[in-house]
């Protein structure tokens, strides 16, 4: 059974080359070639693919937004990224909204058909510039600074970025609610912030909770 496929690529000269390629290939079917993702919702309702062939710049809605959109409504759907982008925020935006695979353009000719098979495997292929740049961000991502906050004081920031108030975060974590404002008085001092939306965004941007 063929590979049911749809195209997103705003560059026309380029969906006419990647089409004629897929064409190409015996064991995938295109059923459709977009130059743009605002109706994405609908294409694939209507077409129901296997995979998603996905550029990332688009007019109107960018590829991530639409691949968020898609792995939302058909979790199954697998979506290969094709994009001349390979700078760490797309390809972990990309990767966070459930791509499947991430192929830089210049690759296409060479490999999107070994990419396509090592999806369909249950693969994650990338190209080799973009895989470093992954390894290189779980590297940092797993370097996290913990600012020698306490289990307690963790308790709190996590209580607190979910926008409880005092007198909630001392209900969740079962304290008074003046030890919540010496525990909060610790936190801003660990993480040298001064307010309660700078130390929110701070462990959110840092992984802290």
């Amino acid at each position: 059974m063929s590979t049911k496929v749809l195209l997103y690529e705003d560059n026309d000269l380029l969906k006419e080359s990647i089409v004629s390629l897929v064409k190409l290939n015996e064991d995938m079917e295109l059923l459709g070639a977009f130059g743009h993702a605002n109706d994405v919702e609908e294409d694939v309702k209507a077409h129901m693919p296997d995979l998603i062939l996905m550029d990332i710049e688009m007019p109107g809605r960018s590829g991530i937004e639409a691949t968020k959109i898609v792995k939302q409504l058909y979790p199954s759907t697998l979506i290969l990224i094709l994009t001349v982008f390979d700078d760490s925020e797309n390809i972990l935006n990309a990767i966070k909204a459930g791509a499947s695979g991430y192929l830089l353009k210049k690759f296409i000719s060479t490999r999107l058909f070994s990419a396509v098979e090592e999806l369909l495997e249950g693969g994650a292929p990338m190209s080799p510039t973009v895989a470093k740049l992954v390894i290189q961000s779980m590297q940092r991502t797993s370097q996290v600074v913990n600012y020698g906050l306490t289990e307690r004081e963790k308790d709190v920031l996590l209580s607190l970025s979910k926008g409880n108030s005092f007198k909630l975060i001392a209900a969740d974590c079962k304290i008074s609610i003046d030890t919540v404002r010496t525990h909060i008085k610790h936190i801003y001092e660990k993480l040298q912030v001064h307010c309660q939306t700078e130390a929110v965004s701070k462990a959110i941007n840092e992984g802290l909770v």
